[in-house]
């Protein structure tokens, strides 16, 4: 006969932190949220870390190049999305690669005979006021010189004047060789007192530009997740269809880590992907799994080769599929079950896997619940949607701005690899995610910021000033539903109707 859980399936919203004691050295300026992100033993520090224990989600709505270099900039990183052609994925990938090694690719370029009209609008289009003039208005033209917005005087200046006479001209600019390293170039900056610098080949054509402002992002951002080499981290969704083709294209653009993205993964064509990479890459390729909602199926990922499992199943705020199939359980339920399996497989093996909890975060405190649960990072999706950053439009809904947000396994975004179950290619059998909106939030920087101070707050009430010692140190409670109301404002009259707004954040 069927086997039937002895618990009930349970949301973060059924639980509380017991505070603990805090020391005078508990306060949240000296918390860590530096996360593990792939596997290691016992004693070793694992290969990969996060600064902020966020990932956004493998979802079109959320993850493109533009949120993985917002993200990246605060710590945190992207998956970029997998349910896209190979070729455009790779050049997202590659494009977060490139766009802080230091050294960019300049794509507000100007030819001698443009016009400051001309100047004006690519300003106001991209937001640059540093543009580069090559003799073909290429990136990799000849370069005969530059415009800044020193150059000229929109009130004195005719809009119809060409820029080759009012550029600063080569002879009168400091480019650096090509050779140069991103520490000489920055030290040819300070020491001429510019904004910019060009880099240039042998025949004086343009390579690349390294910029001052740069320099001071990176000194205003501590927790930038860069790679050895000083370039933004990136992730990569992955099917278990394509991946033959589409991991070596996507290591080859310079992805740092890899996950398979699918709504169950106890599955026979998860552990035929992992071994064909590991087969391939070995150990060089760092590659999630999941996801699974069970001791058993993060055992069968853990003995797969999986770098870290993902736990979740139907939690997502656009997710169906427990509706649809009748298939899933409560995050914090899953959560648990998964990360005690964990802490066992640990003890057995000597090998740490981390987790990832996929859903279920409706506030931000559920974020610090989660980590206390066992989970080590967290993938959000709605969380994301809602910024400046996300790839989707923002929308005036009855007079409110609001964010597009759809699932994976709507008709909008058609992934059916993401719900994949083998046979013939059969594509979108039925819905498993919605088409939706989501309240606009304004800047990720802004919100995240918010969030990581909720965050740091609640372990120091708990006594811990790192994810691991929380785990250890914390206190859980289930709470009934009545105790839930009395949580929030109650028995009195608002005089904002809205008192969650910017804490009521969902996830997928």
């Amino acid at each position: 006969m069927a086997f039937y859980f002895d618990e009930p399936s349970r949301t973060f919203n059924e639980y509380l932190l017991v505070p603990g004691y805090s020391s005078s050295e508990c306060i949240p300026s000296k918390v860590s949220l530096k996360a593990a992100l792939s596997k290691h033993r016992k004693g070793a520090e694992p290969e990969l870390s996060l600064n902020i224990p966020l990932v956004s989600a493998i979802m079109q709505s959320v993850s493109d190049d533009g949120m993985a270099i917002a993200l990246a900039t605060e710590g945190g990183l992207s998956f970029i999305f997998g349910s896209q052609p190979l070729e455009q994925q790779a050049a997202m990938v590659a494009r977060v690669k490139n766009y802080k090694a230091g050294f960019v690719d300049s794509d507000a370029n100007l030819s001698p005979d443009m016009t400051l009209a001309e100047v004006l609008e690519l300003k106001e289009r991209l937001g640059h006021s540093t543009m580069p003039v090559t003799e073909d208005g290429s990136a990799n033209g000849k370069l005969l010189g530059i415009v800044t917005s020193r150059d000229y005087r929109i009130t004195r200046t005719a809009a119809s004047e060409r820029v080759a006479d009012f550029m600063t001209p080569r002879e009168k600019m400091v480019a650096a060789p090509l050779e140069t390293s991103l520490k000489v170039a920055n030290d040819i900056i300070w020491d001429n007192k510019l904004n910019s610098v060009p880099i240039v080949d042998g025949d004086d054509h343009l390579v690349h530009m390294v910029f001052r402002k740069d320099y001071d992002s990176h000194k205003s951002n501590p927790l930038e997740m860069l790679d050895s080499q000083k370039r933004y981290m990136v992730g990569a969704g992955i099917n278990t269809r394509d991946y033959a083709e589409r991991v070596p294209a996507l290591v080859e653009a310079g992805a740092d880590l890899l996950c398979i993205d699918s709504s169950e993964g106890h599955s026979a064509w998860q552990e035929q992907t992992l071994g064909w990479i590991r087969a391939q890459f070995g150990e060089g390729v760092k590659v999630g799994a999941g996801n699974v909602v069970d001791a058993e199926g993060f055992r069968f990922l853990a003995e797969a080769g999986a770098d870290f499992v993902k736990v979740g199943i139907g939690g997502g705020s656009i997710c169906i599929t427990r509706e649809q199939k009748g298939i899933g359980r409560g995050q914090a339920t899953a959560l648990i079950e998964v990360a005690q399996a964990r802490n066992a497989y640990f003890k057995e093996t000597g090998v740490y896997v981390p987790l990832c909890s996929d859903g279920g975060i409706v506030y931000d405190h559920h974020m610090t619940l989660a980590l206390a649960m066992g989970a080590d990072f967290l993938m959000l999706g709605r969380y994301f949607a809602r910024f400046d950053e996300s790839p989707t439009n923002k929308v005036n809904i009855n007079g409110s701005y609001m964010k597009e947000y759809w699932g994976e396994g709507s008709a909008r975004a058609r992934n059916w690899q993401r719900y994949d179950l083998g046979g013939e290619k059969t594509g979108l059998t039925f819905e498993e995610g919605v088409d939706s909106y989501v309240p606009y939030a304004g800047s990720l920087k802004d919100n995240v910021a918010l969030t990581l101070a909720k965050m740091r707050s609640t372990m120091c009430n708990c006594g811990a000033l790192t994810i691991p010692e929380l785990q250890a140190k914390a206190k859980l409670t289930t709470v009934s539903s009545t105790s839930i109301v009395e949580g929030g404002a109650h028995d009195v009259l608002l005089k904002d109707k809205t008192p969650y707004v910017g804490s009521s954040i969902g996830l997928r």
